[in-house]
């Protein structure tokens, strides 16, 4: 479990700004619980998608999503991941293979979210992606809601990972305009 909760370069959770968030999310909580709820719903409704919003950055390090205040889904899973683990919260990392027919036709991608370690319901997925009209994911253990039911040719991998898969971080240290990124997301 304690590789669920260790600092890396990009799950930076030692930035003083994440700190100072990860702080105030947690006052007035009584339970792992409440503060995962807390920090699920900032990610989901203060971090841009840079998808919906076409920001034109892309960030990846948990610190720079904080400063960016955009990223992608995963940049976003990043920064959740790093708000729950500074309160001590065990976090990983999970992906499913979607269409992004939304960006581009015919293609497939990575989805990036997380699975959080809960007492009292055991690991729980959530998207933090940002809801639109559409997708409108929520924090309700044990009932999981997340951005997308799975389609023809979709799947969830079946791994759950302490750290964010290494496409994933190559694809958003390289790609930095919308448009770089909607014709390089990354894919298995």
């Amino acid at each position: 479990m304690i590789n669920f909760l260790e600092e890396t370069s990009i799950i930076d959770y030692s930035n003083k700004e994440i700190q100072k968030l990860a702080t105030n999310l947690s006052k007035n909580c009584k339970t792992a619980t409440e503060i995962a709820k807390n920090c699920f719903e900032y990610v989901r409704d203060n971090i841009n998608h840079s998808g919906d919003f076409k920001d034109d950055i892309t960030t990846c390090k948990a610190s720079d999503v904080l400063k960016h205040k955009t990223g992608w889904c995963y940049a976003k899973s990043h920064l959740l991941a790093s708000l729950l683990r500074a309160n001590n919260i065990p976090t990983g990392f999970c992906y499913q293979r979607l269409s992004c027919s939304e960006y581009k036709k015919d293609i497939y991608c990575l989805h990036g979210l997380n699975a959080i370690y809960l007492k009292d319901y055991g690991w729980y997925k959530v998207d933090a992606r940002g809801n639109k009209e559409g997708v409108n994911e929520q924090f309700n253990p044990p009932v999981e809601k997340l951005a997308f039911e799975l389609g023809e040719n979709e799947f969830d991998l079946p791994d759950m990972y302490s750290e964010p898969l290494e496409v994933v971080v190559k694809t958003l240290e390289r790609f930095k305009t919308y448009d770089e990124m909607i014709n390089n997301f990354p894919n298995i």
